[in-house]
């Protein structure tokens, strides 16, 4: 699978989380269902950051994407405090579920700012065979990042976005 094609795979698999998390507190599920999806969440969020910090931004990273990649490490700064945020809650908190919005909001953002803007840009930039490279390289860490629990690293990262250059 080629990086633009495992990125927005995982756009769609986190934006499906939301919507279960928005449902279980429609529901009124129990604190241990929507502990599960939050968990779920921040693990991919946190993976997803990652791949897209250490792998794919650097990969394409050139005067015609640089603004936009700047401008993506900031979004996804601002993500992660949330998460931070979200950490140290209960999601039967009150605020759980409002903070829980606007981290959805915020990913909505930054994925239709990708998927819009920055991944035709790469899609000229790189050729097939450089996209499946990256591709397979950003799935495996990505796969191995989702064993180490990459939501608790999320504290330590709030302080500033990544350098890119």
């Amino acid at each position: 699978m080629d990086a633009i094609s495992l990125l927005k795979q995982q756009h769609r698999e986190v934006e499906e989380l939301f919507e279960q998390f928005e449902k279980a507190c429609e529901s009124d599920q129990d604190e241990e269902v929507r502990l599960e999806l939050f968990t779920r969440i921040a693990d991919n969020l946190a993976a997803h950051c990652a791949i897209e910090e250490k792998i794919f931004y650097p990969s394409v990273y050139v005067d015609d994407t640089e603004d936009k990649l700047r401008e993506a490490v900031e979004e996804h700064l601002s993500a992660k405090r949330v998460i931070a945020d979200l950490l140290d809650m209960s999601p039967m908190d009150a605020q759980f579920k409002a903070k829980m919005s606007v981290l959805k909001e915020e990913i909505l953002h930054h994925v239709e700012e990708e998927e819009g803007e920055l991944f035709k840009s790469v899609r000229q930039m790189l050729t097939r065979g450089e996209l499946s490279e990256l591709g397979e390289q950003m799935r495996l860490e990505f796969d191995a990042l989702l064993q180490t629990e990459p939501r608790q690293q999320v504290p330590s990262e709030t302080a500033e976005a990544p350098a890119l250059d």
